[in-house]
């Protein structure tokens, strides 16, 4: 295996190094409520609170891991290269990919719909695979979540009334001259600090053995002490933790010292009760309730629920009906070798949250202080898509990515069917690869198609019809943006460039890495370079990763 560049490879374990030794049993010491693996939700009255213990915090121990590699460098100032890789069993690993979109023919499909998607953790995992020098199994690739981790050029709401703008633009495709790449892009409104509501957050903390590894609980503890470090007076903050049994460790507070006291306390080791633990964050959550603002349990785990509630549709169940009530869900994924991810993303978009993945202290920096009004305030909700192809100009079409979020056409003026929300902030990149009508597709042509060629008509000047409905985070009925697409955006379409070339390559990276056969020869190199020389951190890792996955491709 060709040896890695040491630039590329993200923060992270080092800053959190250190891992807690794991209890003699799975009791967890509380504050007051318990839940117990065989009666799920019940609660028991207040228990005495022995003094906390002090957890010894040894050198982390490798010995289940592989070691495949050493190196240490430096990524930039002040951004530490961990010394030690790992071997990832991708097998051990739960993944719940979908197949590629198939194309769709204007003449028989017009309208697509689908429900927005703001989750950025299939990047962040991917990135954890290359980082250890291997490619990301295809089931972990999710296109719009590597397009979404990124923001782009869009125009900023001018009122919450409105809460966010809607902009489109085409480009002739980089990989195949016959087609053209429509964008669609949503930018949400940034609440003002002054105007954030009040937030009731539940932290639940998985402590079970699973996560007795440096990139897990010390992780865990890193990235929500940061989100303390973001909250005002007027939020709360419990934490209930979960191993073999579930419990309450800290009373809702704002006290930041308290709160990062809890943290440091933790260790782990037991089986994994995490519905146990649910059902306590959403009970703890109930019980604080604030009308009118925030109330979000943020889940974090490696997914690997092994006692008590696990099936994931039980889990589903559950979050939804919470959902229901006005209490949200955030989950953060950590870890390596038994993740769950397939658990994490689903229960996440049921509970109207959002999935991220931690594998960095940068990436918890990233989403739990400089995202975190994205992370946790909702400015819309049930927020969907639907476009129509005016089958006078565009004769196919496929959407990057979206496949486990499509709805049916007769979804999108339903206002009882759920979909994605946006927080403050927020953006969203939607992109399609068209063809021209006149011009050869992926599909050829049909004999009788010529019987019931379309006409123009009043709508000659329209490429297509973008559709938008939303509710506003306490409303029940919808609302609607329209906007229309002009036919002469593919006359004047040109290869992409600036902000529409970087949205493109990340496409593409995330289609390659999925195997899309549409995209011939264009190669990572060729991603490398319609990425540009983009500037800050983040764009500039992307071109390095685009770099290792070219290199890892070539052993």
């Amino acid at each position: 295996m060709r040896a890695l560049k040491p630039t590329f490879i993200l923060t992270s374990l080092a800053l959190v190094a250190g891992c807690a030794t794991a209890p003699e049993s799975d009791e967890i010491v509380t504050t007051g409520k318990r839940v117990d693996e065989t009666a799920p939700g019940k609660t028991s009255g207040p228990q005495p609170a022995p003094p906390p213990p002090q957890v010894a915090m040894p050198a982390p121990a490798y010995e289940s891991a592989q070691i495949v590699r050493q190196s240490a460098g430096k990524v930039a100032s002040g951004y530490y290269v961990p010394p030690v890789h790992y071997a990832i069993d991708p097998g051990r690993e739960k993944y719940d990919g979908e197949d590629v979109s198939a194309i769709k023919r204007v003449a028989d499909e017009p309208v697509s719909t689908f429900s927005v998607d703001v989750d950025t953790g299939a990047y962040a995992n991917a990135r954890r695979f290359l980082s250890q020098g291997q490619m990301p199994p295809k089931a972990a690739i999710r296109t719009e979540e590597f397009i979404n981790y990124f923001r782009y050029d869009y125009p900023a709401p001018e009122s919450r009334s409105t809460p966010f703008t809607v902009s489109t633009d085409m480009a002739v495709s980089p990989w195949n001259p016959n087609t053209r790449l429509l964008r669609i892009g949503l930018r949400g409104y940034d609440l003002p600090r002054k105007d954030r509501p009040a937030a009731n957050l539940v932290f639940l903390m998985d402590v079970s053995g699973s996560m007795n590894s440096a990139d897990k609980l010390p992780l865990v503890k890193s990235a929500l002490s940061t989100l303390a470090g973001e909250l005002s007076s007027k939020d709360r903050v419990s934490i209930v933790v979960y191993a073999g049994a579930a419990g309450l460790v800290l009373e809702p507070t704002n006290d930041k010292r308290k709160i990062r006291d809890a943290l440091d306390r933790l260790s782990a080791g037991g089986s994994t009760a995490g519905g146990a633990g649910l059902q306590l964050a959403y009970q703890i959550a109930r019980d604080n309730m604030i009308e009118g603002g925030v109330n979000r349990v943020i889940l974090a785990t490696d997914g690997d629920f092994n006692v008590g509630v696990s099936d994931r549709d039980a889990l589903v169940e559950m979050v939804e009906h919470e959902r229901d009530s006005g209490i949200t869900l955030t989950t953060l994924g950590f870890g390596t070798g038994n993740y769950n991810e397939a658990m994490m993303e689903q229960i996440a978009d049921h509970g109207n949250g959002n999935y991220a993945y931690i594998d960095s202290a940068l990436e918890a920096e990233k989403v739990l202080s400089d995202e975190m009004q994205s992370t946790l305030f909702t400015i819309a909700k049930d927020v969907k898509i639907q476009i129509e192809f005016n089958p006078a100009h565009v004769s196919q079409y496929r959407l990057l990515g979206y496949e486990n979020r499509i709805l049916r056409e007769e979804d999108f003026d339903n206002d009882k069917v759920d979909a994605g929300d946006i927080g403050a902030g927020h953006q969203v990149t939607a992109i399609y690869e068209v063809v021209p009508a006149g011009v050869k597709g992926w599909v050829g042509p049909r004999r009788y198609d010529e019987a019931k060629k379309p006409a123009a008509g009043s709508k000659a000047s329209e490429l297509a019809y973008v559709k938008l409905r939303y509710k506003l985070p306490d409303g029940d009925t919808s609302r609607l943006i329209e906007r229309t697409v002009p036919a002469s955006a593919i006359a004047s379409a040109a290869l992409p460039r600036g902000d529409m070339a970087f949205a493109t390559a990340v496409a593409a990276f995330g289609q390659k890495l999925r195997g899309d056969a549409l995209l011939g020869d264009f190669s990572y190199a060729a991603v490398e370079r319609l990425a540009g020389e983009p500037g800050g951190f983040w764009r500039q890792e992307f071109k390095r990763l685009v770099s290792v996955a070219d290199g890892i491709r070539a052993e």
